[in-house]
């Protein structure tokens, strides 16, 4: 077949290629060629070569790259635009003020609304909540030895643990000076200045970051004890007693001491710190709204100051709420007056209306303690405002009392007088009324300014050294350690409930890096503060207790007479009670506030609401009510209860706020 088909079709052809080879492309002329332009007119060949519908394929993709490109580019721009002006905010805030910013930048996020109707404290089911685990010693700038929380995130803990690293390397790198006071070595920040107090602009708390926004952990039953607490002494201040001072909850009525509604500022960050947003929304528009200090109105200046003007800044700080530091800044400067006297002592009296001070009617005094318990919050105004005015006002008088004579190893005596400037009634010294927080503020003022003010830590060291030499004594039967009260070198073993604040604050003390026996002496001191509450027949301490010295068959530790036997609803013990249990995770601690607030609760309650004062807490079946419900009772009382029930050290952290002496927390100054 094949042969036949070609003959068909005729003599076979031939096929023929046809090469042009130039001379710079021949075999053996120069071979291969790279250049440029060779490649150019190689690549256009191959271009030309393709097909229309791959060239349009690939002009898409190159079209989408280029798309995907600017866009990226675009987002990224953004995100170093704001890491970059971020930057620079911080370099700017810390250049308005020189050496100083906060330790805790965010304020705290705003209070949930709580569970509506919880009914009455006999209806509550109350368990004690599980045991945490105990959490040792941290860090430098992480100490404090309280129990952590589930809802520290792995985040958040990446970040500490950054911080950390960064800290530790810091002080490598540094050479620090040291102080030494008998025993205790002290590793201060690197300035051993005061902070300054000329500040350019004012300080605000900056809003929460994203990336600190914690999941909302549900409190324990004990903690809703306390809430339940504090909602019915409200429902009887607001049923009752509404903008006035102090509720009368057994007449239904109100007492007034400046006319300031001292019950309901005292009590504004606890509403916040709890977590009760319709009670404090409704406290911030009376103090919006009714909250006057232009009025003919004497005030005292102690008490003015730890409780109206501790009271707003606690809660700005808190709330981030411009508000309460406008009040503050009203309040603050009126009472300045106080500090215009002969001496820089400042008088204990003063017209907030007129602007005039004056002492007691009774004599040209004022106390001791009351002159150097008002600094952490004039400083802090100070600071947040930019008018150095406050803090050179109170930190002269700290700095007249360190050079005074009269002192006894560091104790000092409980009056001064404004127009001399020297200590009166000598040799008498005590740890209760008149002088307690004097020693309280040395150790505060220290902490609030960063470690740096030298003077306040060793005039609070060689007090403490004093204490245990003049002061510090034994009980009999169960020796419990006690402090006494020396008059003219004779020991009298005589202690307030007021003096409970010392085993906290020696306790913040050794967290702070002091003497390690401070600890151990706080350990013995509360100890003796529980028992003045277990052996009294409601379990309720009285406002001062006798300790016996030689043991008598029948007789306790603690004598009461019967003037001392009242019941004030004081916070003291409480308060040491909620230090120690931070710092150590003992479960024994939170056990006795426990106690102490179901004894509360059962011999202080008024049914129609509040809380009163007793007369008799040796008498269970009649403790005497007085009709009197203090404001300290919702300002720190409570406040402290529903803190030792916590086992969240962020909620309020001991590294980052320091406590007035009504419990309203202030932030601590850190070097920049």
């Amino acid at each position: 077949m094949y042969s036949g088909a070609a003959a068909a079709a005729g003599p076979p052809r031939r096929d023929f290629i046809s090469v042009t080879l130039g001379p710079e492309e021949a075999v053996g002329v120069g071979g291969y060629n790279n250049s440029k332009a060779w490649r150019r007119r190689s690549c256009w060949r191959k271009w030309k070569q393709l097909s229309r519908l791959q060239r349009s394929v690939i002009l898409f993709l190159f079209a989408f790259l280029a798309v995907g490109g600017v866009i990226s580019y675009t987002s990224m721009g953004e995100a170093w635009k704001s890491i970059t002006n971020k930057s620079l905010d911080e370099q700017r805030t810390e250049q308005e003020i020189p050496g100083l910013k906060l330790a805790n930048p965010a304020v705290l996020p705003a209070p949930q609304k709580a569970d509506a109707n919880r009914g009455d404290y006999p209806e509550l089911s109350l368990q004690k909540p599980p045991k945490p685990p105990h959490v040792r010693r941290g860090p430098s700038n992480l100490q404090i030895k309280a129990p952590r929380r589930d809802r520290l995130k792995t985040q958040h803990d990446t970040i500490r643990a950054v911080e950390e690293l960064v800290e530790a390397d810091k002080v490598e790198k540094t050479e620090k000076s040291i102080i030494s006071w008998r025993g205790a070595v002290i590793e201060p920040d690197q300035s051993t200045e005061p902070p300054s107090s000329k500040i350019k602009e004012p300080e605000k708390p900056s809003s929460v970051e994203a990336e600190d926004q914690k999941e909302p952990v549900p409190i324990n039953e004990r903690q809703l004890a306390v809430i339940e607490a504090f909602r019915h002494a409200w429902k009887g201040y607001k049923d009752f007693a509404w903008g006035h001072d102090e509720l009368k909850p057994l007449s239904k009525s109100y007492s007034e001491w400046f006319g300031l509604g001292l019950t309901l500022i005292d009590a504004l960050d606890t509403m916040w710190i709890l977590g009760l947003k319709e009670e404090f929304e409704e406290a911030r528009k009376w103090v919006a709204n009714d909250l006057v200090f232009d009025k003919n109105v004497d005030v005292n200046l102690f008490e003015s100051t730890i409780r109206i003007l501790g009271g707003l800044l606690s809660t700005y700080h808190l709330s981030g709420d411009s508000l309460f530091l406008e009040k503050a800044k009203d309040i603050g400067n009126r009472l300045m007056p106080a500090f215009k006297t002969p001496s820089k002592i400042p008088y204990s009296d003063v017209n907030i209306g007129r602007g005039t001070a004056h002492p007691p009617r009774w004599t040209s005094d004022s106390t001791v303690a009351e002159v150097t318990s008002i600094q952490l919050e004039f400083r802090e105004l100070s600071r947040l405002t930019g008018d150095e005015k406050f803090q050179k006002a109170v930190d002269e008088v700290m700095k007249h009392v360190h050079t005074l004579s009269g002192k006894n190893d560091g104790l000092v005596p409980m009056f001064i007088n404004t127009n001399s400037g020297q200590f009166t009634h000598l040799g008498v010294y005590t740890l209760g009324a008149r002088a307690d927080s004097y020693y309280e503020y040395l150790l505060k003022q220290w902490i609030q300014g960063g470690k740096k003010e030298n003077e306040l830590l060793e005039d609070y060291m060689r007090a403490i050294e004093g204490v245990k030499k003049h002061l510090l004594q034994r009980s009999e039967p169960k020796k419990l350690a006690f402090v006494g009260e020396l008059a003219h070198g004779h020991f009298s073993a005589k202690m307030d409930h007021l003096v409970c604040f010392l085993p906290g604050t020696l306790a913040l003390g050794a967290h702070n890096g002091l003497a390690a026996d401070h600890m151990k002496l706080a350990e013995a001191l509360i100890e003796t503060c529980y028992q003045m509450y277990a052996q009294v027949e409601t379990g309720l301490s009285p406002e001062i207790v006798h300790f016996n010295l030689h043991a008598q068959k029948g007789h306790k530790d603690v004598e009461i007479k019967p003037a001392d036997r009242h019941n004030l609803l004081r916070p003291e013990t409480v308060e040491s009670l909620f230090y120690m249990y931070r710092f150590t995770g003992d479960k024994k601690y939170q056990d006795w506030g426990w106690e102490i607030l179901q004894n509360f609760n059962r011999y202080t309650r008024v049914s129609t609401g509040g809380y009163t004062s007793i007369n008799n807490v040796q008498n269970p079946s009649n403790p005497e009510p007085r009709d009197k419900m203090e404001s300290f009772f919702l300002g720190e009382t409570l406040k402290y209860m529903f803190l030792l029930f916590s086992d969240d050290i962020d909620l309020i952290n001991l590294d980052k706020y320091v406590f007035n002496t009504e419990a309203h927390p202030l932030p601590i100054w850190v070097p920049a």
